[in-house]
This record gives structure tokens, sequence and C-alpha cells, in this order.
């Protein structure tokens, strides 16, 4: 069975439920997920909104992480068995869902570790990029979502 269930950009709201259903398996004995929402404050400034673009590698990049994550949290047969990823693009507002990711895995020990894993990694691999708009209208280009 395929461990990577679901990876995408959308552009239209993300549901978690529809993120961890993705993730369902009967094998597994922990399942942990991360929610990532769009704040309205960064570094000391009002944020009134956002926009997240994606470079047209984007989708591939994400389910190269995802691989990668699944290989280093699978060990000593306690593996890793479902994992999923959706992150938006487009604009958005102040509490809108802007990614969710989840892992299961047979104990929750390797479940956080997935989840931690891919949301860290595809921030930090993943060409995405944010521009956030603050209250008194300055922008600004943030490196990867």
């Amino acid at each position: 069975m395929e461990p990577i269930t679901l990876v995408g950009l959308r552009d239209t709201p993300i549901s978690v439920d529809e993120v961890l259903s993705a993730v369902g398996d009967p094998r597994a004995g922990g399942t942990a997920f991360f929610a990532g929402t769009v704040r309205d404050h960064d570094g000391g400034r009002g944020v009134t909104g956002l926009a997240y673009s994606a470079h047209p590698s984007a989708e591939a990049e994400m389910r190269r992480v995802m691989e990668k994550v699944v290989a280093d949290t699978s060990r000593d047969g306690r593996p890793v068995w479902r994992v999923a990823a959706l992150h938006r693009v487009g604009d958005l507002a102040i509490g809108d869902t802007a990614v969710v990711v989840a892992a299961a895995a047979a104990h929750r020990e390797e479940a956080f570790e997935a989840c931690r894993r891919l949301i860290d990694d595809l921030k930090a691999e993943v060409p995405i990029w944010k521009h956030q708009t603050f209250t008194g209208g300055d922008t600004e280009w943030v490196g990867s979502a």
C-alpha cells in the first residue's frame, strides 16, 4: 500500500477531516496532525491577510519530502503507515487554514515524529512563498511556506 494517501495544493479551503480520513488505517495505533492557520501578527506587526504562491514543482517536491519522512521515521519494525498533506495557495484571510499534515503510524512516537518532520521539512524544502500584508499597507515576501 502506498503510504502517501493525499498530497496537493488547493486554492479552496482545506478540510482537516479530509486529511485525517486520508491517513486512517486499522494498523495504526497513533495518528497525529498539524493545522497551520493565518495569524493576525508577525514580527510585532499586525497582519491583515496573505497570499501563498507555489512553484510548478511544489506538489512533486511535497511528495519527495513525504517519501523521505516516511523512510526516515519508519524503523525497528514500527512503520509509519500513511501520511497526507495539503497546502493552500491564493489569498487567505486571518484564521483560514493554510496547511494540514497528518501521519498514522504503528505507535504514537512515530506518528508524532513523522507529523513534526512533515511540517518542518515541507516549510524548509518546498517552493511555496507567502506574501503578507500588514496593517498600514506594507507587504513582505517570506521565503517558503
